[in-house]
């Protein structure tokens, strides 16, 4: 007798069938770099429009912080849903996770443009663009890890 696969979603998680697409797209290591270079050229988009915008009325560093906490308002979703396939987590804890992880590279680039645009004399997206380049490895691994990591695995512990 030929045994036959249910496909249907009954017992599965309700979001599962919303992620077809991902093997598609080659996985989790490719999803993310899609992922961080969006969330890379959303920022750098937002920034270089506040500073265009306020013609130097507003300080840069002010608007490198208005940029970073919209981009991480807008991309938070789709890291969750698309990149990590977390579930199990509230929205909200998630988000403030993924958000500390943030607040590091925010932390980094504070510091680091103004050492690259008032000491090395760099435009100011040029700078952010250099403090951009380590952001993705970086992050990635403090995501996987910590951030989306598999809550079965952390009750288990």
């Amino acid at each position: 007798m030929a045994h036959v696969k249910n496909r249907t979603n009954h017992g599965k998680h309700p979001h599962d069938r919303r992620r077809g697409f991902i093997p598609a797209l080659g996985g989790q290591r490719i999803t993310y770099l899609i992922a961080s270079a969006t969330t890379a050229l959303l920022y750098c988009s937002l920034l270089g429009l506040g500073l265009l915008a306020a013609n130097d009325a507003v300080p840069y560093l002010l608007l490198a912080m208005a940029a970073h906490l919209t981009t991480v308002v807008i991309v938070y979703p789709w890291y969750r849903l698309v990149v990590f396939r977390a579930h199990g987590w509230s929205w909200l804890a998630g988000y403030l996770r993924f958000y500390a992880v943030g607040l590091g590279f925010l932390a980094t680039s504070l510091v680091g443009l103004p050492v690259l645009v008032e000491l090395f004399h760099l435009p100011v997206m040029a700078a952010q663009a250099l403090l951009l380049v380590v952001s993705p490895t970086v992050s990635y691994a403090i995501h996987r890890a910590w951030t989306f990591r598999e809550r079965a695995n952390v009750q288990a512990r």
